[in-house]
Formats: C-alpha cells, sequence, structure tokens
C-alpha cells in the first residue's frame, strides 16, 4: 500500500511542479513535496498538523528534543511550537517525497464529539510525536490524493475522507494525544490557548502569570505543563517567536535590522542582535542577506 501512496504522491508531484517544489492541492491544507537534495535545518513554528514522509527522511530540533523520522512515518505535532527542522535524507535518484496536512480543528472536534467514547488519557508528553503510517491511514491518504486531481470532486468527497482520517488517528496508538487538540479542558488545549495570546501579541511584554490566567491554570502548574509540551519555557518561546517574526519580515519584506527589531518588541538593537545571533547563529543582516535569494523554496521545504 506504501508504494501505491508513494507513486500516487510522485505523479501529481511531476504534473504540479515537479522535483524540488512544493505542490499545492486543491485542498488549501494540504500540500505535497519533493526535494532532490538534503535542505539545512530553518527554524520555524510549527503548527498543529500531520508531516508525512513517503520516501526519504526528516529531522525536527525542539529545544533539547530531537526527532528523526523516516518513510512511513509521519510527524504529528499536537500545539504551535518553535522547531528547527530540515530535510536529512534526499537524492536525484530517491528524492525526498512526502506530504503536509494542517489540521482542521473545528472538523476533528466534530469527529471526537460523535465517537461513542474519547480516546484513553495518556500522560502528558512534548507535543509533537512520530505516527506509524498503518494500512488503513495509508489507504485513506490514498484515497485523498486520489482527489488532487479531480478539484470539483473536492467539496464533495473531502470532508468525508478527512472525517475518516482522524478517526483513525483518534482510534490509533497515539489518539489520546490527538484528542488534547481540541478538548477543552484538557492541558495541550489550555496551553494553546495561551500561546494564542502570545501570537496576538508577541511584541509586548507578557507576564508569566497573564498566560497562566488564560490556561485557567497557577503560574506554577502553567510553567510546568508549558514546558512538558513545548521542551521550553514561556519566556523562552516567546523570545523565539519575536525572533522567528523579525527574520521573516527581514527575509520576505525586506525590513531592516532596526525596524524588524521594534516592530518585534525590542527596545535595543544591539540586544536584538546579540539574541537573534545567538538562535539562528548568524548576525540578523548578514542571515537576512544570505536568505532573501531563495527564501520562499527554504521556507517551503521545512
Amino acid at each position: 500500500m506504501q508504494s501505491n501512496l508513494l507513486a500516487a504522491v510522485a505523479e501529481y508531484i511531476e504534473n504540479n511542479g515537479g522535483p524540488d517544489a512544493v505542490s499545492q492541492t486543491p485542498m488549501s491544507n494540504v500540500f505535497a513535496i519533493c526535494s532532490t537534495q538534503r535542505r539545512l535545518p530553518f527554524r520555524k513554528i510549527y503548527k498543529p498538523s500531520l508531516c508525512i514522509v513517503l520516501q526519504g527522511a526528516k529531522r525536527i530540533e525542539l529545544s533539547d528534543e530531537i526527532i528523526n523520522y523516516g518513510a512511513g512515518t509521519a510527524l504529528a505535532v499536537s500545539i504551535e511550537v518553535p522547531g528547527f527542522g530540515g530535510i536529512v535524507e534526499a537524492s536525484s535518484e530517491e528524492p525526498f517525497i512526502g506530504m503536509t496536512i494542517d489540521f482542521d480543528i473545528d472538523l476533528l472536534r466534530n469527529v471526537l464529539e460523535n465517537m461513542e467514547a474519547p480516546p484513553p488519557t495518556t500522560r502528558e508528553t512534548l507535543g509533537a510525536f512520530v505516527e506509524q503510517l498503518s494500512e488503513p491511514l495509508q489507504d485513506c491518504l490514498l484515497r485523498l490524493v486520489r482527489l488532487f486531481p479531480q478539484p470539483e470532486a473536492v467539496p464533495i468527497l473531502y470532508p468525508g475522507v478527512m472525517r475518516e482520517l482522524y478517526y483513525l488517528l483518534l482510534t490509533g496508538p497515539n489518539g489520546g494525544e490527538i484528542a488534547k487538540i481540541v478538548q477543552t479542558d484538557s492541558h495541550t488545549r489550555r496551553i494553546a490557548d495561551a500561546i494564542y495570546l502570545l501570537r496576538k501579541d508577541y511584541a509586548r511584554p507578557i507576564r508569566v502569570e497573564e498566560m497562566a490566567e488564560v490556561a485557567r491554570m497557577s503560574p506554577s502548574s502553567f510553567h510546568q505543563h508549558f514546558k512538558t509540551l513545548t521542551s521550553m519555557t514561556p519566556l523562552q518561546y516567546h523570545k523565539q517567536l519575536r525572533l522567528i517574526e523579525a527574520r521573516r519580515l527581514m527575509v520576505i519584506e525586506s525590513a531592516n535590522v532596526t525596524k524588524a527589531a521594534f516592530h518585534v518588541g525590542y527596545e535595543s538593537t544591539s540586544q536584538f542582535s546579540r539574541e537573534y545571533t545567538r538562535l539562528f547563529g548568524t548576525p540578523p543582516k548578514r542571515d537576512a542577506m544570505a536568505l532573501r535569494p531563495f527564501a520562499q523554496i527554504t521556507r517551503a521545504f521545512q
């Protein structure tokens, strides 16, 4: 079954952008990816999603956690988290081939609410884990891919295929973790609410107590659960969020260092430059100038 799925995705990529491309599909939250070479790690915010590998391999670093995943597996991300990811196995003979599917939170919640019983509760872990692509999952994904060349069929058939995909994930070995994405009282959902506050107001100082109130937790409990799910403290997360946004502004929108620094909330460009260099390994101006010529393809492959 995996060979059928791989062949179907490879054929679609060949007809829609070819190798070394991210191919848009008729579904706004689904992309097909192909690369004939390894891609250097790139830091970004990973959204709740399923990052599927059909050929080749990828790697993601979340603070002090490293996750490697290859053909026949997917990285499931249950909470928005800054990560340092790239393609680590690809060649012209055997290119990296994969797909990404951003979770439709409303549809996932609807599927969970219509199940007779929720998945068993699991202990709290990092908000990113490797999901094995079982034969039923691959079969479902194959039917999803077969809709790519039929945009007229997508409004009719796509919701049913995605409902099946979510059902298989929720009833699979990691169903408890997937369910936490939408369960109102789960720590994952509460921390996600606090992260939404950070994402919305990243440019202003936000106290841990304010985030804890949004998450309906005590500050100490909030700090503990936040660190478990994201592998970093709230303040580390906030800093990375600001610096990643500043990098986007400089690379994609050609903002200068001073404008980017002030836009994301820094009052001192020297402090901004120090913290930027510490995170990305290169001073901001030099880093942005190096990335601009191939910004779109670099961002797309991570």
